[in-house]
């Protein structure tokens, strides 16, 4: 299990480093992000399915197996997204203004944070399932942060940057959205893991 997660850490940094190259021009050091969250992405999938088979075959943890497979196909999700956006990144090319490159910069670092305090939640769900509900707030926090910049800079985009034709305002917006997807994905693992923990309990 430990090796699942640390692929979806690594590929967490991929994401978050791949999109500051990008916006950064640094061609070269984007391609080896992408490169390296694809083989991340495979890896943790094929970890996924001995997971899988490790329950069905042992009857693992047999009153909530199906929530708990759910739960780590959702943590496999982490890096399905963060490549599928810096794929989206490598094909479309967008031109990213000096006067929002930072927000940005920051939008993937905040939506970044949210995977990064997921994980420790997750790993603990198999230890420790009683002290998951510590670091789901702070997962909470950074997906909230992440909405409030992202809808920050649509504003930005669509209201003070005159010099952009709208077709470009909307291929930044989708960026935008893009990047935030991440933090979705870590919100949802935070409720699932809240609502096994209560199933626990009971």
């Amino acid at each position: 299990m430990d090796e699942f997660f640390d692929k979806i850490d690594l590929g967490n940094l991929n994401f978050k480093q791949g999109i500051h190259n990008y916006i950064n021009g640094n061609t070269d050091e984007f391609l080896k992000n992408i490169n390296a969250i694809m083989v991340l992405e495979s890896e943790a999938d094929s970890i996924q399915r001995k997971i899988e088979n490790e329950f069905y075959l042992h009857s693992l943890m047999p009153n909530y197996a199906s929530d708990v497979l759910n739960l780590i196909e959702s943590v496999d999700d982490i890096v399905d997204m963060g490549k599928a956006v810096l794929r989206q990144f490598e094909v479309e090319t967008p031109y990213i203004p000096e006067t929002i490159r930072n927000d940005y910069l920051e939008l993937a670092n905040l939506t970044s944070k949210s995977v990064e305090h997921v994980i420790p939640a997750a790993r603990t769900f198999f230890v420790q399932p009683e002290k998951v509900k510590d670091g789901l707030q702070k997962v909470l926090f950074y997906h909230r942060e992440t909405d409030n910049l992202s809808t920050n800079i649509k504003r930005k985009i669509f209201q003070q940057s005159d010099e952009l034709k709208l077709s470009e305002k909307i291929h930044l917006r989708y960026f935008a959205l893009h990047i935030e997807q991440v933090s979705d994905v870590a919100k949802n693992i935070a409720q699932q893991l809240s609502s096994l923990v209560i199933k626990i309990k009971i």
